[in-house]
């Protein structure tokens, strides 16, 4: 059988282009699991998971949760916010005393960059990193590749841009990381003041004028500004941001081509993007959802292959 080429998925700059194609594969397979009446199976039934969420989390948790739930695994939930962290107990202490109750694997969500690598290298579990800080999310970014995949096919060549606040994204350098792996050229557009300085040495074009970057793309991944992570004001206001980086039904139409729009949630309606375009035909949203599943179901099935 086929295995990754790592123990734990802590970034997309930690595989390979192999690991995608077998991580996309097994999805196909769990795919077609979770379109049957029965949408389980036994695969994971003697795995334990901790899903260890020290920031909020809706879509990402409960989409971990029941591709666990659809391999038969057993799963503990643990929220900063109700635990002993909040008496200042440490990082590793908290997790060990997690893994004391023989976990298999850990899946974790935190505000540091790197707390998950870092975790990995402390504690002996399979990690998954579920999010750190500004830094990445690989299932968000796998899950967001298959889409495309399954909308245009084969990514090689193929035009993603990605709008918004790419500086507190933590999406967009998956993003970037895993498009790039398979041959996809990759725009980012927004506003200067949300985009990393340095950004082009990640081999990224750099476009300001979304009009022009639509009309460059064959996929538009638009991302919400982050507000709970703005400690100054990066724009004059959120309807200034909206006249030139928020895209609706209009400009969609006026477009040369159509485009696939895309949206890692949670969206705010109004602002990146109009209800009539996250409702439209050229959406997938919601494809992405349904892929999230089948993503996270399959990295986690064969990061636990790999548990002796």
């Amino acid at each position: 059988m086929k295995e990754l080429s790592v123990n734990h998925l802590l970034g997309i700059k930690y595989i390979t282009k192999s690991d995608i194609d077998l991580i996309f594969e097994t999805a196909d397979q769990f795919k077609e699991v979770i379109n049957r009446p029965i949408k389980k199976v036994p695969s994971l039934r003697d795995i334990t998971i901790a899903n260890i969420f020290f920031e909020n989390s809706t879509r990402t948790k409960l989409s971990f949760e029941l591709a666990q739930k659809r391999l038969s695994a057993d799963v503990v939930s643990f929220s900063a916010a109700q635990s002993s962290v909040k008496k200042g107990e440490t990082l590793i202490d908290t997790v060990n005393n997690i893994l004391a109750m023989k976990v298999d694997m850990v899946v974790m969500r935190h505000s540091s960059p790197g707390a998950a690598h870092f975790l990995s290298k402390n504690v002996k579990s399979s990690i998954i990193n579920a999010g750190d800080g500004a830094h990445e999310h690989p299932t968000q970014g796998l899950l967001d590749s298959y889409t495309i995949r399954e909308s245009l096919g084969d990514l090689g060549g193929k035009k993603v841009v990605i709008v918004g606040d790419i500086l507190h994204s933590r999406v967009a350098l998956s993003n970037i990381f895993a498009l790039q792996l398979q041959g996809a050229e990759v725009m980012v557009c927004g506003p200067k003041t949300l985009l990393p300085k340095h950004i082009e040495s990640l081999g990224v074009k750099v476009e300001s004028n979304l009009r022009k970057a639509l009309n460059w793309c064959d996929v538009a991944n638009m991302l919400r500004v982050q507000n709970e992570r703005l400690d100054v004001n990066y724009f004059p206001s959120t309807r200034e941001y909206t006249q030139q980086y928020g895209v609706d039904k209009a400009l969609l139409d006026s477009l040369d081509k159509e485009i696939v729009v895309m949206h890692p949630g949670p969206i705010n309606r109004g602002v990146e993007i109009t209800s009539d375009v996250a409702d439209s035909q050229q959406s997938v949203i919601l494809n992405q959802v349904e892929n999230g599943v089948a993503v996270r179901m399959a990295v986690t099935y064969l990061l636990a292959s790999k548990i002796k």
